[in-house]
């Protein structure tokens, strides 16, 4: 339905005005009548109006005047204007404020409801238009439920987006439903909407401006709901303004919106915040989390130190508590945890990323700060286990694959770098593998295997000369062939083997 008010000093002509409107078979109520237009203006200024129908000959304020002024109020107001011939001047100064069109005294039957066709499909073609930028930020149940109401007028007005505190206990009161019985609760008589968005414990609330005749600002209004959701032990961080034919594409001022709440958002206790007013985006403090100790922790998790990095995480959660800080701070710890453990269970080709992400986002849904604390903890310990169990593991696997392809291919002359591009690892990596299981290095292992088959050819072919078995095997030098390896030199080696 299309809220309608009628504004004319002659009372019989605004009577019969209403009594077409109610005739025609249209989704309009008449709401709001006036007089005059001064008393119309402050009651477009309590209720949201799509349509005006108004005199341009009034008493206090005349139509024009009440036109310009209602259109600072709603930019999306549609106007009809009511004129007589002799007003045809003020007709044509009211088409330049954007009137819709304009009706003939006497108003007939036929005219009107030629216009008010039209006009309500400009209103549909909005309204149409609002459900489709809805779309993108609602949540689709929410978004369906809605398409199904025929009450849309009231998103032309205040926008408001509501979070739920991190850590905060009573998750089952976080319903779109029970936040709509609040704040309808606070802000009657004024229609409002609130709506599940795509963002996990985020609400989008519709409210009719005219709520601002109780406060001195944006602000207060905000800050006081967010009391009146303490109130129901609802914490909550509130961002909002109003809209305007600037700030008309919804999805476009949601992430506005969310990005400041984002950026601005605290550990403890709730924040409002009038959106409409510049926010510095710029961190207020320098942090718990300096990249010094970014670093030392990175450090930690990279050689393993468990109970090193478990003692600085509590002293951390101490100084995150005690310095109330942003949340981005600590979503910025665990993003990093994450990707230095998926990096080292990655180098040994295991991709877990995506279950340690998983795993991270269900640390937000504790319901205190105290188990939250608890929760990172032990998983960070566990990820401090598997990965010294997959480390044990995934050495052991890949040595065995490693001596084998070295076994297969010991008549050529492999580098360690041949060997990494080959298990797409880092030569360090297969360097630490081959010294954990033969506490050799690369080079001895290698060369020892290639010793071993130059014996084994020396006993089954006695007649095949030291050149000749050191091309085969691609020694650059016979001398390769030592008491380093054997305890003999080639020919002592030779000597001491049994006669066939």
């Amino acid at each position: 339905m299309y809220n309608v008010m009628i504004v004319e000093d002659s009372k019989p002509i605004l009577r019969n005005i209403k009594m077409l409107l109610d005739a025609l078979t249209l989704p309009i109520r008449v709401v709001a009548t006036a007089t005059n237009g001064e008393d119309a203006l402050a009651a477009i200024h309590l209720e949201h109006i799509d349509l005006l129908l108004t005199d341009i000959r009034m008493p206090k304020m005349d139509g024009l005047t009440l036109i310009e002024q209602a259109k600072l109020a709603n930019p999306d107001l549609k106007v009809i204007l009511i004129s007589g011939y002799s007003d045809f001047e003020y007709t044509r100064k009211a088409l330049n404020l954007q009137v819709f069109d304009y009706l003939l005294k006497p108003v007939e039957q036929e005219a009107l409801e030629e216009v008010m066709g039209r006009v309500m499909e400009q209103l549909a073609q909005q309204k149409s238009k609002n459900l489709q930028e809805l779309q993108e930020i609602v949540d689709p149940q929410c978004h369906a439920e809605l398409q199904q109401g025929d009450d849309f007028s009231l998103f032309t007005q205040m926008m408001i987006i509501i979070r739920k505190q991190p850590f905060t206990s009573d998750r089952e009161r976080w319903t779109h439903q029970k936040l709509l019985t609040i704040v309808e609760d606070l802000f009657a008589p004024q229609p409002c909407h609130v709506f599940l968005s795509q963002t996990p414990h985020q609400f989008i609330m519709f409210v009719n401006k005219g709520v601002l005749a109780l406060y001195s600002s944006v602000h207060e209004c905000l800050e006081s709901l967010r009391r009146h959701l303490i109130a129901h032990n609802m914490d909550a961080i509130i961002g909002g303004q109003l809209l305007s034919s600037e700030s008309v594409h919804l999805p476009e001022l949601y992430h506005q919106i969310t990005s400041i709440l984002s950026a601005q958002q605290r550990l403890k206790q709730g924040l409002a915040l009038d959106t409409g007013i510049p926010v510095s985006m710029a961190r207020l403090e320098s942090g718990c989390l300096n990249s010094v100790l970014e670093s030392a922790f990175v450090h930690m998790m990279q050689n393993h130190q468990k109970d090193r990095f478990t003692l600085k995480l509590s002293e951390l959660q101490d100084r995150w508590a005690e310095d109330n800080v942003h949340v981005k701070e600590v979503e910025r710890f665990i993003g990093l945890v994450v990707d230095t453990f998926a990096h080292l269970y990655e180098e040994q080709g295991s991709g877990i990323r995506l279950g340690l992400e998983l795993r991270a986002r269900e640390l937000y849904e504790e319901k205190t700060y105290a188990d939250f604390c608890r929760e990172l903890t032990e998983w960070t310990g566990q990820c401090f286990d598997m990965l010294q169990s997959h480390v044990r593991k995934s050495k052991a696997v890949l040595f065995e694959q490693i001596d084998e392809y070295i076994k297969l291919n010991k008549y050529s002359h492999l580098s360690i770098n041949d060997i990494a591009m080959k298990f797409h690892v880092s030569p360090s990596y297969v360097s630490r593998v081959i010294k954990n299981v033969t506490q050799s290095t690369f080079v001895q292992y290698y060369t020892r295997l290639r010793i071993q088959e130059a014996c084994r050819l020396m006993e089954c072919q006695p007649d095949m000369k030291f050149k000749e078995l050191s091309d085969l095997l691609s020694f650059s030098d016979q001398h390769y062939f030592s008491k380093e390896y054997t305890g003999f030199s080639p020919t002592e080696y030779k000597e001491q083997m049994p006669s066939s």
